[in-house]
């Protein structure tokens, strides 16, 4: 299947790379710093969504703040020797104009550029949680992505793992194409839904990007 773009918006974490062993064990040391039981941690959903809506789904407002300074701080000082390239990550970005595609991830900025520096990932734009108000499944970050890269939404295409991160992509009027990467494939509700980026290339056009979906 061919895909004609303006532009391509990628997640980070699940899509590109892969840190979730660091994800999670430093989530689990945080949850246990304030006190989080495993039932009332196991009942919010993690992956792909800003650090400060799940604190705020955990804790009381007052201690909010100073619970995402933490878990930034957790997770920065974990990013040496916890970060992976996934397979397709590094053909795929390599065939794309810096100027046709962006990083959209609901990590704060400092940690995102720390995981992607460590995976040799050095996008010309950048989104990231500090940069809007509403995190995914809000359609806000995509959309301020397609913006600044001079695209209509209809001739984005977002690549996306997780369920809150495809939905935002629906809800922002793109093409979606679901990675089982880090979710059933059930879970996934998408365009196109491939294993990982193995199964999509790319080859810049006139103004646009073809990208060839297989699997």
């Amino acid at each position: 299947m061919k895909i004609q773009a303006d532009a391509l918006l990628f997640d980070n974490d699940g899509t590109l790379i892969s840190s979730l062993a660091s994800v999670y064990r430093c989530w689990t040391r945080w949850a246990e710093e304030y006190g989080i039981t495993a039932e009332e941690f196991a009942r919010v959903e993690l992956h792909g969504r800003p650090a400060a809506e799940i604190a705020a789904d955990l804790l009381p407002p007052a201690k909010v703040a100073g619970a995402v300074a933490r878990i930034e701080e957790l997770e920065v000082s974990d990013v040496s020797g916890g970060v992976e390239l996934l397979p397709g990550t590094r053909a795929l970005l390599d065939s794309l104009p810096m100027d046709r595609w962006a990083v959209v991830t609901s990590a704060t900025r400092v940690l995102a550029e720390a995981r992607l520096a460590e995976a040799g990932i050095r996008p010309g734009l950048l989104i990231a949680a500090d940069d809007i108000t509403r995190g995914k499944p809000d359609p806000e970050p995509f959309l301020l992505a397609a913006d600044k890269l001079g695209a209509a939404p209809a001739r984005c295409v977002v690549f996306e793992d997780a369920p809150a991160g495809l939905q935002a992509g629906r809800a922002a009027g793109m093409i979606t194409v679901a990675l089982a990467t880090t979710h059933d494939r059930t879970e996934l509700s998408a365009d196109f839904l491939v294993k990982d980026l193995s199964a999509v290339s790319a080859q810049a056009t006139a103004g646009a990007v073809e990208i060839t979906v297989t699997g």
